[in-house]
């Protein structure tokens, strides 16, 4: 799913290796008609080992464009996942990185989401703003790393406005053993434990177009939700530094194919904004503030520490 001031650094945890990308775990030889992408087998809706996830879609998009074929090397998108993918030469392209990443080369931002507030319909509830009177008063579901109530956006903003004692911890992590742990924050919604959820957008906006019990999105309106906390960010791809044509190759892929990408994204139901970010912080590259990372995206579960 990097810390925000100096740079948004990749959340603590373990790196999980789901496969390597050779037995004995050398580096392949890159080949010609292969576009060699590094994703996460299990973090859907960004990418899965079935092939089912937006970002998987939109590398085959590219790899049939280019006459090539996807190869993947498969990674937990944990503390590590650069530094044992792109940076160990194992693969060359991640598909969803926060535009502007330090460690790597990255395009244009090709989509921008937010994070969206998540309540059951039938409650009546809908929010729209962090300072909505309301939060004080219903349970809050929000992703954390480990105990840390306060490292991503939602818990910052929260903790900032004197909102704790009703907020309720869900592990970004969560239990890989299961398909996409950081679902459970959503389905925490639909099961009545959280009255609303604070989440990333193209993680909501997924698993609450399948929940079986209907439930509201709507993006948190104030962009930098106070204390200087970005909850709006462009997501671009991400090659290694120096690798310009790639890049390059890339970049001209997504001018051309922007169309097919919003349609992609829409049929996942992400939360779009405007990827040239008028108004909200649109990269690494921008200001920032101390004491949050980035949301969960196909890059990790926030951020990128080698």
């Amino acid at each position: 799913m990097t810390a925000i001031v100096g740079r948004l650094a990749m959340l603590a945890g373990a790196a999980v290796a789901a496969a390597a990308a050779t037995p004995n775990g050398a580096a392949p030889s890159p080949r010609p008609d292969v576009l060699r992408v590094c994703a996460d087998p299990n973090n859907m809706p960004f990418s899965d080992s079935a092939g089912q996830g937006f970002e998987n879609r939109i590398a085959s998009l590219i790899a049939r464009d280019l006459h090539e074929r996807v190869q993947y090397t498969w990674w937990a998108q944990r503390r590590g996942f650069v530094r044992n993918t792109l940076g160990a030469q194992r693969c060359d392209v991640v598909i969803g990185i926060i535009a502007g990443d330090e460690q790597l080369a990255t395009t244009k931002p090709y989509y921008r989401s937010t994070y969206v507030f998540v309540t059951r319909r039938s409650s009546g509830l809908r929010f729209a703003s962090m300072d909505d009177p309301r939060l004080r008063h219903v349970r809050i579901g929000i992703h954390v790393i480990g105990d840390d109530y306060n490292s991503l956006p939602p818990g910052v903003a929260l903790a900032g406005r004197g909102i704790v004692r009703n907020v309720v911890g869900y592990s970004i992590y969560g239990n890989y053993a299961k398909a996409s742990p950081p679902s459970e924050l959503i389905a925490a919604v639909a099961q009545g434990k959280v009255d609303v959820a604070i989440a990333w957008g193209p993680l909501a906006g997924y698993y609450a177009a399948r929940s079986r019990v209907p439930l509201e999105v709507s993006p948190v309106g104030n962009a930098m939700a106070g204390h200087g906390i970005p909850f709006s960010y462009a997501i671009a791809m991400g090659v290694r530094k120096g690798d310009t044509t790639l890049l390059g190759v890339l970049q001209r892929e997504l001018d051309r194919r922007r169309a097919a990408i919003r349609r992609i994204l829409r049929d996942y139901h992400v939360p779009l904004g405007d990827e040239d970010g008028a108004g909200a912080q649109a990269s690494i590259g921008s200001e920032r503030p101390r004491g949050a990372v980035a949301p969960h995206t196909a890059s990790g579960a926030g951020g990128t520490t080698p």
